[in-house]
């Protein structure tokens, strides 16, 4: 499974323009749909969130796409994913510290989700955006812990506007100079890799604090 999603990461451009030269404005919907279920259902930490972004603006400077309809849309999903989030960690409440482990749910990325919220607080909300895993438990932890919900939202359009409008409008101002685009899926490499960086020193001082 690991090998997949690394070579998904790595072809996410040529999949995105086949689909594009395929299907057309479709890939308006597919772009929200995927932005939508990473942030919006905890069970999907593991798709594409920073490289698609910025992959969703190399593709506006090169094709039909209209990165003026990206960005607003993708911040809606962002938005919208989150505030389901919210509700669905608000419906269930603190039994999910009750859960096993599966496929699908860690304990471990709930408990890292926490010490965020214990080091950050409400601003988690905001910094989130920008971290793998993170970026999905932290609004469904907000909705557990009971966060008030105009104070979510608030922080919720901040970093949903802040994440989307930064990678997308990256991707389409500096996506298609060609020492980037010929080194593409480096450089996708290195936007992940950059945005795991806080949870790599984050266990880091975990294995130190418990050793």
């Amino acid at each position: 499974m690991i090998t997949t999603l690394i070579y998904g990461f790595l072809t996410l451009d040529d999949t995105l323009t086949v689909f594009v030269a395929q299907h057309g404005h479709w890939v308006y919907l597919l772009l929200f749909a995927i932005i939508f279920i990473e942030t919006g259902l905890v069970v999907f930490p593991f798709l594409p969130g920073d490289s698609l972004l910025f992959i969703a603006g190399t593709l506006a400077a090169t094709t039909m796409l209209n990165v003026h309809i990206i960005v607003p849309l993708l911040m809606a999903a962002a938005i919208i994913g989150d505030s389901v989030n919210y509700m669905i960690g608000r419906k269930i409440g603190e039994r999910v510290y009750t859960w096993r482990d599966s496929r699908f749910y860690k304990r471990a990325y709930l408990k890292r989700t926490q010490r965020f919220y214990e080091k950050y607080g409400h601003a988690t909300i905001i910094i989130a955006r920008f971290v793998p895993i993170v970026r999905t438990f932290a609004p469904f932890l907000a909705g557990v812990v009971a966060m008030s919900y105009p104070r979510f939202l608030t922080y919720n359009i901040i970093g949903g506007v802040l994440w989307v409008g930064l990678l997308v409008y990256l991707g389409y101002f500096f996506g298609n100079i060609p020492f980037i685009k010929d080194n593409l899926s480096f450089f996708v490499i290195g936007i992940v890799v950059i945005s795991v960086i806080p949870i790599v020193v984050a266990y880091v001082k975990e294995r130190r604090a418990g050793a």
